[in-house]
């Protein structure tokens, strides 16, 4: 903007401020004229003001280009010029390539587009049967696909299955734990009901006695073959606890950082514990050459004599007896019980916390007397006074009764029952349950006796959907997966079965009313059985209160 003076009426001047506007859009050239001794372009005075805006007269309007058609004419000429030349007079042209044209039939354009249409379907026919053969193929190599896959899998639970019985078949061969020895007293008790009764229907009188007398005894001689596998098996069993509980004496701190890192460290302790462990170990390999067991021998002494106690004394001179005797050239077989004595006092020595502080928080036995008068409970079987870890209480039990080890004899001496398969249906549900993270807490109130009452007296030992009996093949998962697991919650499939039900969003549409009937009558039987615990009343009470709410919904 600039000032400028202006003439009035009264022959004075006044100051009035002009604003120039500027916009951006690029202005029309009117016309102008350019200086040609300095190069300066004017333009006339149209283009440097913005033009005048037409009223609006609220009516569309048309300008004559948009209402008229553009015609151009144009002379067009073929490139070549020819011409044809003719007999006549004096000139001769032959005819010997000259073609003879004829006209042919004439057809309306009802009959062209008749023609059209009959070759484009003709061209439909060939893309439909290129399409339909390239359809085919798709679905045939998806069925070679399928039938590949399930043929692989098939086979994979055909080698998993081998795989199985393979390591049952191991496990029956040279058992290891409690449970391989629950396995063969469970198929001794089959094979004894199996030769009773063949006994019984085959054979009478006097020599249905003599064949009882022989099956027992026979009976007799494997059961004595089964306790002497035992007390192998309690031997190695025995010194992997060890090697392991020296191991928890030896193992590191080890916390987890904010990045997610594992840190380590050592203590005092854990290098004591680290000592010791390899101290145990050199003692305890055997066929070691003679120098080498004098230099473990010597090592033990000096470790061992740094406390002085009666137990470090017996230590110290059946180390001396055993450098002694080797110096004689005594056989290795006769230092074998000194060997083994060594051992046993080094082993009492390393579970002293006054020697060995960090096996206090390992001992069964704790070191303060006053620990003893809680949680310990008097089994009447045994007569011994044990932890409450060492008595399965089911879930309607009042009152302490026998300690595992005497149902364990018991079982095995009577009933011989394998609470495996039913103990690894539990363990998955409880790692299942785990795994949904809301808090589930009847799963774990459910003992292994109630387990096994609800896998056979209420699901009858088979799959509900496939009746698949082998319960290897069997796991417990949630009937409705939006509440946690409860006995009146569940439902027995098969492991493909149970995935595939887990995927269900809606239960009444995938089953049927009358199997889901079924399953609501069960889920009734199991609620009555299970009311009678008092363990379990609040959590029924609970799911009472959801389902009168639900139904009022």
């Amino acid at each position: 903007c600039f000032g400028t003076s202006i003439l009035t009426d009264s022959d004075s001047f006044q100051e009035v401020v002009v604003k120039i506007e500027r916009h951006t859009y690029n202005k029309p050239f009117l016309g102008g004229f350019r200086n040609v001794s300095t190069g300066v372009e004017f333009h006339n005075a149209g283009s440097q003001t913005k033009p005048k805006k037409r009223p609006d007269k609220g009516i569309q309007l048309f300008c004559k280009e948009t209402q008229t058609v553009v015609e151009k004419t144009k002379q067009q000429q073929t490139r070549n010029t020819t011409s044809t030349q003719m007999t006549k007079i004096g000139l001769y042209v032959s005819n010997m390539t000259d073609k003879l044209i004829t006209p042919g039939k004439y057809f309306t354009a009802e009959e062209y587009h008749k023609r059209r249409l009959e070759a484009v379907i003709v061209l439909q026919k060939y893309f439909r049967r290129w399409h339909a053969i390239n359809l085919v193929q798709n679905l045939m190599e998806q069925k070679r696909l399928r039938l590949a896959r399930e043929a692989q899998e098939e086979l994979q639970k055909k080698k998993e299955k081998e795989e199985k019985l393979r390591r049952e078949y191991e496990k029956k061969l040279n058992p290891k734990t409690k449970e391989d020895f629950e396995l063969l007293y469970h198929d001794l008790e089959l094979w004894m009901q199996e030769e009773t009764e063949r006994i019984n229907r085959t054979l009478t009188g006097a020599e249905r006695k003599a064949a009882l007398c022989a099956l027992l005894e026979e009976e007799t001689e494997l059961i004595a073959c089964i306790g002497m596998h035992k007390l192998n098996a309690n031997m190695e069993n025995q010194q992997k606890a060890i090697l392991q509980l020296l191991g928890k004496c030896a193992q590191p701190r080890r916390w987890k950082a904010f990045d997610g890192k594992i840190t380590e460290m050592d203590t005092q302790n854990t290098l004591r514990g680290k000592e010791l462990l390899e101290i145990y170990r050199s003692i305890s390999t055997k066929d070691l050459p003679k120098d080498e067991r004098t230099s473990v021998l010597l090592t033990l002494k000096c470790t061992v004599k740094e406390h002085e106690c009666k137990l470090t004394q017996e230590i110290v001179a059946l180390i001396d007896r055993e450098v002694d005797l080797m110096s004689r050239e005594v056989k290795e077989c006769n230092l074998e019980g000194l060997r083994k004595r060594i051992c046993t006092l080094f082993l009492q020595y390393i579970k002293i916390p006054e020697f060995n502080p960090e096996v206090a928080g390992l001992l069964k036995v704790p070191q303060d007397p006053l620990k003893l008068y809680k949680n310990v409970y008097f089994c009447h079987s045994c007569e011994n006074y044990l932890p409450s870890t060492q008595f399965p209480i089911p879930a309607n039990s009042r009152t302490i009764g026998r300690c595992r080890l005497c149902y364990q004899l018991d079982n095995e001496a009577r009933k011989r029952e394998a609470y495996l398969k039913y103990r690894l249906i539990l363990e998955n549900l409880r790692k299942s349950e785990v795994d949904y993270q809301d808090d589930s807490k009847i799963v774990f109130l459910v003992q292994l006796p109630d387990m096994q009452y609800l896998i056979e007296n209420i699901w009858n030992c088979q799959s509900a959907l496939s009746a698949c009996s082998d319960l290897y093949e069997l796991v417990m998962v949630r009937w409705d997966k939006q509440d946690e697991w409860s006995p009146w919650n569940t439902i027995l499939l098969t492991k493909e079965e149970a995935d595939a039900h887990l995927k269900l969003c809606n239960l009444q549409k995938a089953y049927e009313a009358p199997f889901i009937y079924k399953i609501k009558q069960k889920h009734i039987r199991a609620k009555n059985y299970f009311a009678q615990f008092s363990a379990m009343s609040s959590f029924l009470h609970r799911s009472n209160n959801q389902a009168n709410a639900n139904s009022y919904k």
